[in-house]
């Protein structure tokens, strides 16, 4: 009796074994959540298409200054790499390239929230210097060369920025897009015409302003020489700018000529850019 009571008592901790050990075994370790990858984060709301308008739009070049406010160990000043990212703490890769300040901040705040560094990490972004969006500006500037257009500029605005045209420059400047278009612009028009005057400037555009035509003028007059041909310039206008006839000078013996010949004219004729005026003695 005793040993059958005993195999019983064998053969029950031998079935009870295996369950006992699967109720004990500890769970398994969970593995950490990774920081969300570039292609988790919101593309803009306007599908992609991001103008001046939008704010400035940062590119390749352009240097940044990226905080999180209270937090001293994350306030990198980096510049954004030829492929468009910038390197940052704990987030390593972040495209930055063709994005405003705005969707830029809203992006780092995403990554760093949702990778659990910061609960709710209040964001800024400064963009230190300007590299990747300008407009080239040529010829009879003040002050030619590379404008940087952090917003939305109108073309009265560069030519303020680049200090204005030269004495020497002609009465019009002429925008080429970077898509090839070309639109002439009266300078006058700029300051006082309405914005189709004055249209807004894009990255990649050209402003150029050349070299006002002169007119030349001679004879009996008080000061010949060359002078700036400027816009509805008339004969009348030529002479006073002359310095007026001499006492031999006479209007009845005035001559013009245009691209080698000698043109009939009037004192209220309008001049052009290389026309000569001869102004001759009169007879008595």
């Amino acid at each position: 009796m005793f040993s059958l009571i005993a195999a019983f008592l064998i053969a029950l901790s031998v079935h009870a074994g295996p369950a006992a050990a699967q109720t004990s075994a500890p769970a398994p370790t969970q593995v950490p959540t990774q920081a969300p990858t570039q292609a988790s984060v919101a593309a803009p709301a306007n599908g992609g298409v991001i103008t001046l308008n939008d704010g400035y739009v940062m590119g390749v070049g352009d240097v940044v200054e990226i905080a999180v406010l209270g937090r001293e160990e994350f306030k990198p000043r980096v510049q954004i790499q030829v492929d468009g990212t910038v390197q940052l703490p704990y987030l390593h890769s972040v495209m930055a390239s063709n994005l405003t300040v705005i969707q830029l901040r809203e992006r780092v705040a995403k990554l760093l929230r949702d990778g659990g560094y910061y609960v709710d990490p209040v964001v800024s972004v400064t963009v230190v210097s300007y590299a990747s969006r300008y407009v080239t500006v040529l010829g009879e500037f003040a002050v030619p060369g590379l404008v940087p257009v952090d917003r939305a500029y109108r073309v009265s605005e560069i030519l303020a920025r680049a200090g204005g045209p030269r004495p020497t420059a002609s009465d019009e400047l002429v925008l080429r897009r970077a898509t090839g278009e070309e639109v002439i612009l009266p300078i006058e028009l700029l300051s006082r015409g309405g914005p189709a005057d004055d249209p807004l400037v894009q990255p990649g555009d050209k402003l150029y302003i050349g070299a006002a035509p002169n007119f030349y003028i001679y004879g009996q007059v008080n000061a010949p020489g060359a002078y700036r041909t400027e816009r509805g310039m008339t004969l009348r206008m030529a002479l006073a700018r002359g310095g007026g006839l001499t006492e031999r000078g006479s209007t009845g013996r005035l001559s013009l000529f245009r691209n080698g010949k000698q043109i009939k004219v009037g004192l209220d004729s309008v001049l052009q850019g290389g026309d000569t005026v001869v102004v001759g003695e009169r007879f008595f």
